[in-house]
């Protein structure tokens, strides 16, 4: 039994019968819904069960919704998930590290010049310790270590006690005289920087902060330690004899008081 048109509802025959959108047409018939442009398999377009041309398409087009009350509370809890969801993933992937770079033949390349950059760097200061200091040109002064310097100026600020005033600072430059090319001999330091001992007997003085020597005719003692046959050498530096361990030499003033 032959099927009916769609569009005409007259009986299709077969060899004018076209079979599309779950319905039969005639060829004639099976035109676009709004131009009546006759269409074949190739150039028709769907819409609803109904063959539109390229042209007549209909555009699908959404609809806006309205800001009611209902819809708001939804878009706002929906925020409310997304948020949680997105602290819940960044809570369980934190710490993990990053992402693993590929290693292509360029991040090995890059990485393989890092490395020789890093070793001939490494070998030139192993080379520049192991060598030590390069002279420079012209007299360099000698210096002696100075109370005032190094250790005994940081232990002012963070102890909180008064540093003995220097006493020997000698700066000594190691240049020939004119008239000599060779065989030069340092000067000897002046009679007058050079400390002598003074003659025995004294006053007793007690030591109110501890002191390390640091020179060789320096004394070292303790807080407490009782100082004896005490001579006045100048403002910042006295001369005695350490009762407890019997060691004799220079002390700093103001690190003892009298008894």
């Amino acid at each position: 039994m032959n099927p009916n048109c769609a569009r005409c509802g007259k009986i299709v025959y077969p060899t004018e019968k076209v079979n599309c959108l779950d319905k039969f047409w005639h060829k004639s018939c099976f035109h676009c819904e709004t131009c009546k442009m006759t269409l074949n398999m190739k150039n028709y377009k769907g819409y609803e069960k109904k063959p539109y041309c390229n042209a007549h398409y209909p555009k699908q087009s959404f609809t806006m919704v309205a800001d009611t009350p209902e819809n708001l509370r939804l878009k706002q809890q929906s925020e409310l998930q997304s948020q949680i969801r997105y602290k819940e993933e960044f809570e369980k992937n934190k710490g993990k590290g990053f992402s693993v770079v590929a290693d292509t033949p360029e991040l090995q390349r890059i990485r393989k010049t890092q490395d020789q950059i890093s070793n001939i760097k490494y070998h030139e200061e192993f080379e520049r310790s192991r060598m030590g200091p390069v002279p420079s040109e012209g007299p360099e002064p000698e210096r002696r270590n100075c109370p005032e310097s190094g250790g005994q100026r940081r232990a002012e600020g963070q102890l909180g006690f008064p540093i003995p005033v220097s006493h020997s600072c000698l700066t000594v430059f190691q240049q020939p005289p004119p008239s000599q090319s060779y065989g030069y001999k340092e000067p000897a330091a002046p009679a007058s920087s050079q400390r002598s001992a003074p003659a025995a007997g004294g006053k007793r003085f007690r030591a109110v902060y501890d002191y390390t020597a640091a020179d060789e005719d320096e004394v070292s003692f303790q807080d407490g330690d009782t100082i004896i046959n005490v001579q006045q050498i100048d403002d910042g530096w006295m001369y005695g004899t350490v009762e407890r361990t019997g060691d004799t030499g220079m002390l700093p003033a103001n690190y003892v008081e009298a008894i």
